[in-house]
């Protein structure tokens, strides 16, 4: 009995060793754009985050480790070399990240880690990591307190399974592996401020997905059903849609407009079942003993597949075959990444898509610092009158001061309407609008009143070149 009980121990021992083999620190330099000067750059930050061997030699981490890096270096456990990374694959939606070394010596003595099914609630898991303060790994036991939807902080606009630990997660742990019986359950990516020990990680069926998505070496993202469910809990709307009693179904409470794309759903139909998932009354499912928000249920599905919906529309049951289709006109509503913003200058005016980034310029208080009508055509528009939402809302979003622009009495912050009687739904209509101009003045309405205000034409072509050259603009554009 003794030697059976050492012999474990020793097993442990190895493979708690391959595993600390195979966790490496992230190291990064990173520079993000100045989103109301954006042919600017912010100075370069130095970060640090970890990472872990998986199959096919690629080492995973957090999306956001790496956003806007410059240069990527990783560290080995007893190893000073630094090695450069570069990035294969990025999901900034669900906060994932593949690297690949191309020195071969560095996968000497590393072994990639497995994967593990979703944990349990109440179960112990083990935190790997190189948090902040130190350049050695460190390890965080923890319980499984809580599994459910949580929006990611990463991309700020979508919601994926989360599950909630008692180890803590600092600055450095990011990206690491989260353990139970040696398999990887999860990856480690955010804390909450205020709350201590407190972190969250990434479940495996977020990471499998990520894995099956960029098995065509593109990654597609999350598909979406494009709809609002909201409870259906009071007996008399129930009974009104004429809805057994047996506390299944939630109701569609709006469907989301998609130019050219007409969905199956109507309002007011109410989701009985989505694939293999009973829907509950207030919107949840039973999802591996959890109860959790019905989006879970589209964790499998891939971009283009077919996925079978139950509702109930007309006092029956109907099953329909919805196409899974990947939505990203909402992409100005989160926050962006390793994509430079688009921008054109004329005749200094500065003028850029409408974006969350561009809004948080006004400061952390910035929903009541901006623009009110910023902030209603960001976030409000499509809801409400979608037909009359534009592709790309275009806004002015500085000044740069020159005699040819002096007098104008709206130099930030407005949103563009029509240049020179043509109507602005993208940044090349308002280019396209500029340079087609052969009349004497230029013409520019603003959002939402229809002031408008004008410049030469000849004056401001004639300045243009001057005042890229002032301000030290490389380039009046970028698409």
């Amino acid at each position: 009995m003794m030697k059976m009980l050492i012999l474990l121990l020793s097993l442990q021992t190895i493979d708690a060793a391959l595993t600390d083999r195979s966790v490496v620190q992230v190291l990064t330099y990173s520079q993000a754009p100045v989103w109301n000067s954006p042919w600017r750059f912010q100075s370069v930050q130095h970060g640090t985050g970890t990472g872990f061997l998986i199959k096919g030699d690629y080492i995973m981490t957090n999306a956001h480790v790496v956003s806007w890096g410059r240069q990527i270096l990783i560290r080995k456990p007893k190893d000073p070399r630094p090695y450069p990374a570069e990035v294969v694959h990025i999901a900034h939606d669900c906060d994932l990240a593949l690297l690949r070394v191309n020195n071969p010596q560095f996968l000497d003595g590393m072994e990639p880690l497995e994967f593990g099914p979703l944990p349990e609630v109440r179960s112990t898991v083990v935190t790997y990591g190189y948090p902040a303060g130190g350049n050695r790994i460190s390890f965080t036991r923890g319980v499984v307190s809580r599994i459910e939807m949580q929006n990611y902080v990463h991309i700020g606009n979508r919601s994926f399974l989360s599950v909630q630990t008692d180890a803590a997660i600092n600055p450095g742990n990011s990206g690491g592996p989260v353990i139970q019986d040696d398999r990887v359950v999860g990856v480690a990516f955010m804390g909450t401020p205020g709350l201590e020990n407190t972190g969250f990680f990434i479940p495996f069926p977020v990471i499998d997905h990520f894995l099956k998505d960029i098995q065509d070496g593109v990654y597609d993202g999350f598909p979406m059903a494009g709809i609002r469910l909201v409870p259906l809990q009071n007996p008399a709307f129930r009974n009104f849609l004429n809805l057994p009693d047996n506390g299944r179904g939630a109701r569609i409470d709006s469907v989301l407009f998609r130019s050219g794309y007409e969905s199956p759903f109507r309002k007011d139909d109410v989701i009985m079942r989505v694939g293999d998932y009973d829907v509950e009354s207030d919107g949840t499912v039973s999802y591996q003993g959890n109860r959790v928000f019905v989006t879970v249920a589209l964790l499998s599905s891939q971009s283009g597949d077919l996925l079978d919906i139950e509702i109930w529309r007309n006092a029956q049951s109907e099953t329909l075959q919805v196409p899974m289709e990947i939505y990203d006109n909402d992409r100005y509503l989160s926050n962006q990444y390793d994509v430079p913003p688009r921008y054109y200058v004329f005749a200094g005016l500065v003028f850029s898509p409408l974006s969350l980034d561009y809004l948080k310029t006004f400061g952390r208080n910035w929903r009541n610092s901006a623009n009110s009508e910023l902030v209603f055509e960001l976030f409000y528009r499509r809801k409400e009158t979608p037909k009359k939402a534009k592709n790309e809302p275009i806004v002015l979003i500085s000044t740069l001061s020159h005699p040819v622009n002096a007098d104008m009495q709206i130099t930030s912050g407005a949103l563009i309407d029509k240049v020179n009687g043509q109507s602005i739904s993208k940044l090349e209509d308002l280019i396209r609008a500029f340079e087609s101009n052969e009349s004497d003045f230029h013409q520019i309405d603003f959002l939402p009143d229809h002031s408008f205000e004008c410049l030469r034409r000849t004056e401001a072509e004639q300045a243009h070149q001057e005042i890229l050259n002032t301000y030290g603009i490389p380039s009046d554009r970028r698409l």
